[in-house]
């Protein structure tokens, strides 16, 4: 392996000359394999690099010291420049700063995430101030807290912070560096990586989206997998802590001086604990190495065969493999059935099968009250759900006046609708939807009187539904999560829809008639201008069809926290609704205006199923 040192690489950014180092490891060299040792050059090219190239998995990225009797724009760019490295400990940007404040400075406590770079400039001197100010400021994106959560800023969010700089040995330094890392959003992008840790909620295991180096982090040294682990061990994120539980014990850490987990040739993952789990008892050791199983996972392409917890002497304490966690998880099985609503507005259920050559849809209409057989042959549907053990049914009427509960097991007349609404097509009810408690969740769009409903067990007496944080929306979709504990709320204010996440607080013991309220709403799509259409998709995430700012009609997948994955979905104009689901190999299903009920086999194009169908949903 050779190693080769580049000469620092210009860059220019909002109109300023930075600098950054950039060292590179090229493997296998086929000129250095023929010739045996080789010397290399000691000199590079002066080349440009912009904030928006990616960067390839060999390269990293270090900071230029502070030049001899640079001035103070230069100590200033050369600081921001810095935050962006690599460097153990981010020593080179330490050397921008004074003695104490780089001795103080906690770069791992927060990350600022800044739409478009940062803006600083020269604000002079106040008076009896040591030296000159400068002023940084930027469009605020999001932030990143000490627990590595993601939290997206409202829109027109800035930032603005102030450097003081003086002088010290007769060389400027900064004095007041920001409180953690200022990133702009495709730097933030190189050196972090989203990941999920996983917590349980009524007895199932609930995504907690984060953020982790790609690399080993400057700090801690951790490499990305220790990074997730530590931060599943310090618990979950503050949004989602209220309704989520851990199983460690308070206190837990990796054994002192872990660095790197890594597998053996077993493909079995150990790892070392602190003596806080020494005497945990054998399934709440199970439940947490189902935790950490599903949190490793999603840092592999493959599946684990094994995790294994050590105690703080390196004794094994209790190993779960993939098949075990998955029943601690109380993971669902996969859904039977596609369905949606044909041309004569008969609720019907599918099979789309991606392994079949035979492509031949057979839709049929769902048991129950809704068949022929049944005796209503004229009831129309608007638009329905299924309970994820596909035995029960939630029907809008097509007039949207009515939702209907049934079961799908009997036969029998149409129930009397469970709620309704005064309000006309397309102000009645949304789609419902049902979480996996076994509740259907319904919204009224009724402009005269909006309101968000939860009927207990499908069947119980409506409930009305406090949501915090509306300010006088209404809301025109949902869709509950499939851990129960999260909504997706599209939100209507004036002209404007808004896509929210909230939060299913549910007291507990005081059974179904207890409260149930809707906290603390955060964005889920603050990149996206409109949202037409939504739905849950593996691993805790969003598959949203909107559009961004001076963009197309995209489909997109969305972190849970608001955050973008660079996924989506091709050829998705037109679609103006999507069904998704937690299983990983079930296909993506939607409406098309041109084309009907469509769906996307995998590592395939968009194929109609019914030209003249519409509303296509999962169970949920």
């Amino acid at each position: 392996m050779a190693q080769v040192d580049a000469e620092p690489a210009r860059v220019r950014r909002d109109g300023r000359r930075r600098w950054r180092a950039v060292r590179a490891y090229a493997f296998g060299a086929a000129g250095l394999l023929l010739a045996g040792c080789a010397s290399m050059p000691d000199h590079g090219e002066i080349r440009e690099v912009k904030a928006s190239q990616g960067v390839d998995s060999q390269v990293r990225v270090f900071g230029v010291p502070p030049a001899d009797k640079a001035g103070p724009a230069d100590i200033v760019d050369g600081f921001l420049e810095a935050m962006t490295s690599d460097d153990p400990q981010l020593q080179t940007a330490r050397k921008y700063l004074t003695e104490e404040a780089a001795k103080n400075w906690k770069p791992a406590s927060a990350v600022t995430v800044l739409s478009a770079g940062i803006d600083r400039f020269s604000v002079g001197n106040e008076k009896d101030a040591p030296g000159p100010r400068w002023k940084m400021t930027g469009k605020k994106l999001a932030t990143v807290d000490e627990r590595s959560a993601y939290q997206p800023e409202p829109a027109g969010g800035r930032y603005e912070e102030y450097l003081q700089l003086v002088q010290e040995n007769k060389q400027w330094r900064i004095a007041t560096p920001p409180s953690g890392l200022v990133l702009s959003e495709s730097d933030f992008q190189r050196i972090y990586m989203p990941v999920n840790k996983y917590y349980f909620a009524g007895g199932g295991l609930v995504a907690d989206p984060v953020y982790v180096r790609q690399r080993s982090d400057p700090d801690s040294r951790m490499d990305p997998t220790t990074q997730t682990v530590q931060s599943l061990l310090a618990g979950p994120s503050k949004w989602l802590g209220p309704v989520v539980t851990s199983s460690f014990p308070t206190g837990t850490e990796l054994r002192e001086g872990t660095k790197s987990l890594a597998y053996d040739g077993q493909n079995v993952l150990k790892v070392p604990l602190n003596d806080k789990v020494d005497n945990v008892a054998q399934p709440q050791c199970e439940k947490m190495a189902a935790q950490l199983l599903y949190t490793v996972q999603d840092l592999t392409s493959s599946r684990m065969a094994r995790v294994e917890l050590l105690r703080s002497d390196r004794s094994s304490l209790c190993s779960v493999t993939d098949a075990t966690a998955g029943t601690i998880a109380h993971r669902p099985s996969p859904p039977e059935y596609q369905y949606y609503v044909d041309s004569e507005s008969r609720f019907v259920r599918m099979k789309l099968d991606v392994t079949s050559e035979d492509q031949q849809y057979r839709p049929e209409q769902v048991p129950g009250p809704l068949s022929p057989s049944a005796g209503n042959p004229g009831f129309k549907v608007g638009t329905a759900a299924v309970s994820y053990d596909e035995k029960r049914a939630a029907v809008v009427s097509e007039d949207e006046h009515g939702l209907y509960p049934v079961n799908l097991t009997t036969a029998g007349p149409m129930p009397a609708p469970a709620l309704s609404s005064k309000g006309a097509k397309p102000n009645g009810l949304t789609t419902p939807s049902w979480d996996a408690a076994g509740d259907l969740w319904v919204a009224d769009k009724d402009p005269q009187n909006p309101a968000l409903y939860r009927v207990p067990g499908g069947t119980g007496a409506p409930q009305k539904i406090d949501v915090a944080g509306l300010d006088g929306g209404r809301i025109t979709a949902l869709k509950a999560s499939p851990d129960g504990v999260r909504i997706a709320l599209l939100v209507q204010s004036g002209n404007s829809k808004k896509l929210y996440i909230g939060r299913i607080e549910r007291p507990e013991g005081k059974g179904d008639a207890a409260p149930v309220s809707v906290r603390e709403l955060r964005p889920a799509a603050p990149q996206m201008a409109s949202v037409t259409a939504l739905s849950w998709a593996p691993r805790g995430r969003l598959l949203v069809v909107g559009r961004e700012n001076g963009g197309v009609v995209q489909a997109r997948y969305m972190l849970a926290d608001g955050s973008m994955v660079a996924a989506s979905l091709p050829g998705a104009t037109g679609l103006d609704a999507v069904a998704a689901t937690d299983e990983e190999k079930k296909p993506v299903v939607a409406h098309s205006d041109e084309d009907g009920i469509v769906w996307l086999p995998p590592g395939a194009q968009w194929r109609t199923v019914a030209p003249g169908g519409r509303a296509p949903v999962y169970p949920g």
